[in-house]
């Protein structure tokens, strides 16, 4: 079984989102009547192959300030955990904290998260072979049922894919993929320092869509010191995490069509 983590920390100064809204935390957002915090909550509970986890965020003050998240909590298997200064030190802290494998990592406003969909990318996480699993959509699939919605694509020569959120860390030598990710972090405001640590050759021949899919991951994980693979997930809905209010309004959009509410 998967354990689960579930990143809902922020940034300091909040996120766009809690300034406009006056939200304690931004994935406290309302989507279709239920904040999208408890929909990855229940989606993962309600999920065969994952059992409990951590919610590794927001705060503490903003956990004791916000009661809602000790009743989306209450009656799960779920527990909360502070969160780090940053996404990447807050997982790898809550893997170490877990301190078991595999586990399925996402983030708190993923509120079309399913227990299917999550079923789906642990059974294959379990079969592709590596120390760590990526979640991709094909952006094809992703364009054509939100073709006014604005995604992140990642383009390579073999296709274009949108992130879905969804990471499975699948044993101990998996968290160096987390150690790059925190390296790549902490370098956020010095792009020229990332591109020396994933190659400017490499950078260059992606920008130029000359690195397939495959190449790009094994790229990576030359640079990480563990072998990343994906899993290909062919649901619009799982490339859609709720951080604008446009992502909100789509998100809602979704749900009420297929029927669901609070």
């Amino acid at each position: 079984m998967f354990s689960a983590v579930v990143l809902a920390g922020e940034r300091p100064g909040g996120s766009p989102l809690t300034r406009a809204l006056g939200l304690k935390a931004s994935v406290l957002i309302d989507v279709a009547g239920k904040p999208a915090v408890q929909r990855v909550v229940e989606a993962l509970s309600g999920a065969d192959q994952v059992s409990g986890g951590l919610l590794c965020g927001p705060a503490k003050s903003v956990y004791q300030d916000a009661p809602e998240f000790e009743r989306i909590l209450k009656g799960t298997s779920f527990q909360w955990l502070e969160p780090e200064s940053g996404p990447s030190v807050s997982a790898i802290k809550a893997v170490l904290t877990l301190g078991h494998y595999p586990v399925l990592l996402t983030t708190g406003d993923h509120a079309l998260l399913t227990p299917v969909l999550v079923d789906s990318f642990c059974r294959n996480a379990r079969t592709v072979g590596g120390d760590i699993v990526v979640g991709l959509a094909p952006y094809a699939i992703v364009h054509a049922a939100f073709p006014h919605s604005k995604r992140t694509v990642q383009r390579y020569s073999d296709g274009s894919f949108c992130g879905t959120n969804l990471f499975a860390v699948m044993n101990p030598t998996g968290l160096a993929a987390l150690e790059f990710w925190k390296t790549v972090e902490a370098e956020r405001k010095r792009p020229w320092k990332i591109a020396q640590a994933l190659g400017l050759g490499f950078l260059l021949r992606c920008a130029l869509r000359r690195v397939s899919l495959q190449q790009a991951l094994q790229q990576l994980s030359g640079r990480c010191g563990c072998k990343v693979s994906y899993v290909l997930i062919n649901e619009a809905r799982a490339a859609v995490d709720v951080d604008t209010v446009a992502d909100r309004d789509l998100a809602q959009s979704v749900l009420l069509q297929q029927g669901y509410s609070a």
